[in-house]
């Protein structure tokens, strides 16, 4: 059979697939291959019509040609999931629907068959997700186990493994310190030191009321770093988002200490790191209202972040990891900042907090001293 003859079949089955009609359609490209000049994308379309007459062997074993070929053929990986999820194996189908997913970033642009495929793939997923969800649910149920009154994180777990929640590890941007357990919101209670100086929240409340009003000393949060490449950010030098610090760089800064004398010392008495050129650390964060904190992670693992709430207008939450809480005056939040976190001011004024770090916990005196020498010795390279 020569060239002309051959691409003449082709365009009669591609027709015959197109009207719906898969018995024509199959009866050409079973031509098409057996003359030995089938490249993959004939293969898929011997699928293609194996599969609208509901032939699963012939539709496989076609499917093995094209994957042969190319294991990221998107078409066929979308194929394979559908087929296998006409014989009831939701848990099959989803590994071939999740392959098709994963693989469309590599493929570019995509014609617009292969896009409602995926798009067909995304659906099934959701769909196979919460039909799992239910099952568990129902099998707990029986069980007599509830998620949420067993624990928090067995509650996540359950969520993760279900598809509606993802894990959120630590991530830090500068310096990860193995072993250290990945909590987005730590539980107050456990840090006695806190409640004091959360106790001091209104008369810290008055300090950052005279600041706002001062209008002085105001700086945007994220600034542009000298001599470094800036990284993308929605609010690079914005004042929308700012920050009035206390110390900077691990250096008091005299105007705020005299400004704000009763924060000073509510932060000083929390276990605050001392690093040369780089801690304390400790603002107040001011928020404009109708303003997004984009999700970020924090630099180092090897502290937690400390909020005290002080102006706070309905409609302020922070999300860390797959947690969100409402930001509520004078209720301190503490929170490892190298799980994705976001905030939000819903509202139209104003929202401030006092920002600073401290310590993890578990860290002992000696891995503090040993961070503390290392941190300096990083900083003076």
């Amino acid at each position: 059979m020569n060239d002309a003859a051959l691409l003449k079949i082709i365009d009669d089955g591609i027709a015959a697939i197109g009207r719906g009609d898969a018995v024509a359609g199959r009866r050409a490209f079973e031509v098409v291959v057996a003359s030995g000049k089938a490249a993959p994308q004939a293969w898929l379309f011997l699928a293609q019509a194996c599969f609208m007459a509901d032939d699963r062997p012939a539709a496989h074993k076609a499917l093995d040609e094209v994957l042969t070929a190319g294991r990221a053929n998107l078409d066929a990986l979308v194929m394979r999931g559908e087929l296998i999820a006409r014989d009831g194996d939701d848990r099959a189908a989803v590994s071939w629907f999740e392959a098709a997913v994963r693989a469309a970033p590599a493929a570019g642009d995509l014609a617009p068959a292969t896009a409602a495929a995926l798009d067909h793939a995304r659906a099934a997923l959701a769909k196979a997700s919460a039909k799992f969800d239910a099952h568990l649910r129902a099998v707990l149920a029986a069980a007599h186990v509830d998620p949420a009154a067993t624990h928090p994180r067995f509650a996540e777990a359950l969520a993760i493994t279900t598809g509606a929640a993802q894990p959120y590890p630590q991530a830090p941007t500068n310096f990860f310190y193995p072993r250290l357990a990945a909590i987005p919101f730590h539980d107050p209670a456990d840090f006695p030191w806190l409640g004091r100086v959360a106790a001091q929240w209104q008369a810290m409340r008055a300090e950052v009321e005279g600041v706002i009003a001062a209008e002085t000393g105001l700086a945007p949060y994220v600034e542009r770093p000298e001599n470094r490449p800036s990284k993308e950010h929605s609010l690079l030098g914005d004042a929308r988002w700012s920050a009035y610090h206390l110390w900077r760089e691990g250096q008091p800064v005299a105007a705020a200490h005299a400004a704000c004398p009763i924060t000073v010392a509510a932060v000083a008495s929390a276990p605050i790191p001392h690093i040369a050129g780089r801690s304390p650390m400790a603002l107040f964060s001011i928020l404009a209202g109708g303003t997004h904190i984009p999700p970020h992670n924090g630099m180092l693992n090897t502290r937690l972040i400390v909020h005290i709430p002080l102006i706070v207008p309905a409609g302020c939450s922070l999300r860390v990891g797959n947690e969100v809480r409402d930001v509520e005056a004078g209720v301190p939040l503490i929170f490892d900042d190298t799980i994705e976190h976001e905030a939000w001011n819903d509202s139209a004024e104003p929202r401030a907090i006092l920002l600073f770090e401290v310590w993890r916990p578990e860290l002992t005196l000696a891995e503090r001293t040993a961070l503390t020498a290392m941190y300096g010795a990083v900083d003076s390279y």
